[in-house]
């Protein structure tokens, strides 16, 4: 049986406000007060994995041995069938610009735009589908973990449509739906998203719901 999560303090591997809020307000409900990585100023392990698992719980592990607490990180991204599923764990690097007047950062069009071209290339009749893939790891400072995966699947569209979300939300399209991710409410994505699914797991397998 995997071990079960106490009340109290959640280390949260990261750095983003935003994730540490959207995170916290799931885990609420069940008495768990959220912390961040960066709040307790621990560094930010390099990223090398070449899975979303292994990515995930490189964080954990290196935020529950620095503070002595259970940890949480998540790894997520896109994976394209017909460009071998990637960019897969790559999936944010393929946004980075380089040096440019000194203000380097993430263009997430020119990432759309990177895949579009790839796709463009093996003909009209290539296979768009596509999935968005969310893996959750938990970790206790005795080296004890848990690992949850979250997908949602769907095919990819262009040009771009919509302005509520964010990364490669404005070319994806969910199975079932005719709206991108950039599209639908971020409530009503949030229901059906691949981190949706992967919390699911963990808070049925931790808390029995």
């Amino acid at each position: 049986m995997t071990r079960r999560l106490g009340s109290g303090s959640l280390v949260i591997a990261t750095h983003n406000a935003g994730k540490l809020k959207e995170i916290g307000a799931l885990l609420e409900p069940y008495g768990i007060k959220c912390l961040s990585a960066g709040s307790l100023g621990l560094p930010e392990p390099a990223e090398t994995g070449t899975t979303f698992a292994q990515n995930a719980l490189l964080k954990a592990r290196a935020a529950a041995e620095a503070s002595g607490l259970t940890a949480l990180a998540d790894d997520s991204g896109l994976s394209v069938a017909a460009l071998d599923n990637r960019p897969g764990v790559y999936t944010a690097d393929w946004a980075e610009r380089q040096w440019f007047e000194g203000a380097p950062g993430r263009d997430w069009y020119m990432a759309m735009g990177k895949v579009e071209g790839m796709l463009a290339e093996k003909g009209e009749s290539v296979d768009r589908s596509a999935a968005f893939h969310c893996v959750l790891a938990l970790a206790w400072p005795d080296g004890e973990y848990a690992i949850y995966e979250g997908k949602c699947e769907g095919s990819l569209t262009w040009p771009p449509r919509g302005t509520l979300g964010f990364g490669y939300d404005p070319v994806f399209v969910p199975t079932g739906r005719s709206q991108t991710f950039a599209e639908i409410a971020p409530e009503e994505k949030h229901a059906i998203s691949h981190r949706a699914d992967a919390f699911a797991k963990l808070v049925a397998e931790q808390f029995g719901r």
